[in-house]
């Protein structure tokens, strides 16, 4: 700045000096080419004078400009403090007067000679998740030339505009169907393990059952379908033995790994019954577990915590997402903020603790073997969990500020809804009355709105701002089919197959429907899944 000043004052010495010589100039009257050198110097003096005088002006608004750019890009900037308030309630009410501060800093070291009367403006807001400031400037700067011609000052203005996107705090909801039909195996080759060595219902599957539910507490199997193996006293067989084994298998594994096929007198004899029973099963075709569509949805969600975690590391933002886990059967298992029970986990910035990650890894042991009287049993209750989301969990959707999370619902299920319950081995209905679609409390249905219930949970969450994006994992047909069983449940469940993908596409928000069916393709879907929820929710914002 001290420069500048320095030479403002050389050009005035040198505007003093051409003004007496041409003082000078105009006494000499020796000759007409005195008069006409004096006549042509006039435009050229005021020619050389505009140009200085308008670089002068020149230099001093890109001075200025710096000074604004300089105070909106503090006013936006990662640690300034109007950034932080904006992160941690919302507001910038401080910014116009930080803005302006910075600015007159800068100006006033320009404009020391107090000549310039520079004036500034300044506006600092937040819209969604954008903090915008703007600084605007005006000044007179001094001519010396063109003073000469009446012209005492340039008028000079400028103005900068800096944004900052605030990260977009987001909270994951993922409700987790546990049912039964998530019992199934992860992979055909699993399957093929269970079927081959699983006893239960032998006298209705001859060929073997693949789901690994069935109920293996509160009396709800019949003995009568138990197979001869194993004989009562195994360690991990529960008295009276032999009967809804499927689950209990699927913890113990097998061997051989594959087992081409079983039967009524051979089913069983492969089982691990002296290992211990694991609590997770992480990798399919082990001996020591047969993989379950839970364990590889539980695996997902560790991804998706890991993912989470890693993204929030990159951006340098702390606890920008919370996850919570909330299981439903007959009922949706939920825990408060920084919670947790039993059967949920509920919102939570700790992504790598052992509470959640434990929790997603074991997710098998939820499902439905009638043992948990918090989730019940017996059927799949989209319309009791949905409703319990919309009311008690997620009552208010944010707009992604931290105090007011933007709140993503995820479901993960294979779609398929019937309205039986289960317990103490007796078998009943909820919510439910026959009629030709829906002619038995086991007949299987689809997400409301349906037959039974014209409810749209989904397009009410919607409504309110709650995102919600669905993971299908087909429901698998059922093999060997029978017809016999529970009023042709098997028929029932396998022709409402094709109508599945279709309502829970409704049910989710635009582009947010996935499809997934082995435990790599879980995985994956359920980490894009997130990834695109962060990616829309900054677009959107």
């Amino acid at each position: 700045m001290l420069k500048l000043f320095e030479n403002w004052v050389q050009i005035r010495a040198v505007a003093a000096r051409m003004r007496t010589l041409a003082s000078d100039f105009r006494s000499n009257t020796r000759g007409n080419v005195a008069i006409i050198s004096a006549l042509a110097a006039i435009p050229l003096f005021a020619a050389v004078g505009c140009v200085i005088d308008y670089s002068m002006a020149s230099l001093v608004k890109a001075k200025l400009q710096a000074a604004a750019d300089a105070a909106t890009l503090a006013t936006i900037s990662i640690n300034s403090p109007i950034v932080a308030s904006a992160k941690s309630n919302g507001t910038v009410s401080g910014g116009p007067a930080y803005a302006t501060n910075f600015f007159n800093a800068g100006a006033t070291a320009i404009s020391k000679s107090g000549t310039m009367n520079v004036a500034s403006t300044t506006n600092v807001s937040m819209t969604g998740s954008t903090v915008t400031a703007k600084v605007s400037f005006t000044a007179q700067i001094p001519t010396f030339f063109m003073g000469i011609m009446g012209y005492k000052n340039i008028p000079i203005a400028g103005s900068s505009t800096a944004n900052y996107t605030l990260p977009v705090y987001i909270d994951f909801y993922l409700m987790l169907d546990v049912s039964g039909s998530m019992g199934m195996p992860s992979t055909t080759a699993e399957q093929a393990r269970l079927q081959a060595v699983n006893p239960d219902n032998l006298s209705l599957y001859p060929s073997g059952c693949t789901f690994a539910c069935h109920f293996a507490a509160q009396n709800g199997c019949a003995q009568s379908n138990q197979g001869p193996i194993p004989a009562v006293g195994k360690p991990t067989n529960p008295s009276p033995g032999g009967y809804c084994q499927g689950f209990t298998i699927s913890r113990l594994g097998t061997t051989p790994v594959l087992i081409s096929s079983g039967n009524n007198t051979t089913n069983g004899n492969y089982v691990n019954w002296n290992n211990s029973q694991v609590s997770s099963c992480p990798t399919a075709g082990t001996t020591s577990c047969i993989q379950l569509r839970l364990d590889a949805v539980g695996y997902a969600v560790n991804a998706l915590l890991t993912t989470a975690n890693n993204t929030e590391k990159n951006t340098g933002t702390s606890n920008e997402f919370r996850v919570g886990l909330y299981p439903f059967i007959q009922t949706l298992c939920y825990s408060a903020v920084s919670s947790s029970n039993s059967c949920s986990v509920g919102l939570t910035t700790n992504l790598t603790g052992g509470t959640i990650t434990n929790f997603a890894a074991q997710l098998a042991i939820l499902l439905d073997t009638g043992q948990n009287s918090t989730l019940g049993s017996g059927g799949t209750h989209f319309e009791n969990a949905l409703n319990t989301m919309n009311i008690n969990v997620i009552p208010t959707a944010g707009t992604g500020t931290p105090a007011k999370p933007l709140p993503y619902l995820f479901i993960v299920t294979d779609g398929s809804q019937d309205y039986q319950t289960q317990w103490t081995g007796n078998w009943s209905s909820q919510n439910w009355s026959p009629n030709g679609a829906v002619p038995y409390q086991n007949s299987a249905t689809v997400i409301p709105p349906n037959s039974q219930d014209s409810n749209n949970y989904c397009a009410t969450m919607k409504n309110r701002g709650v995102r919600i994006a669905v993971l299908y994992i087909p429901y698998q047909t059922i093999q060997n089919a029978n017809s016999s069983f529970a009023s042709n449940e098997d028929g029932y469940a396998n022709n409402n197959i094709p109508n599945i993908p279709a309502a829970l596409q409704a049910c989710a928000s635009p582009n947010f429907f996935y499809t997934a069916n082995t435990p790599a393709d879980i995985q994956n879907a359920l980490v894009t899944m997130f990834e695109q929820a962060v990616s829309t929710a900054h677009i959107s914002q």
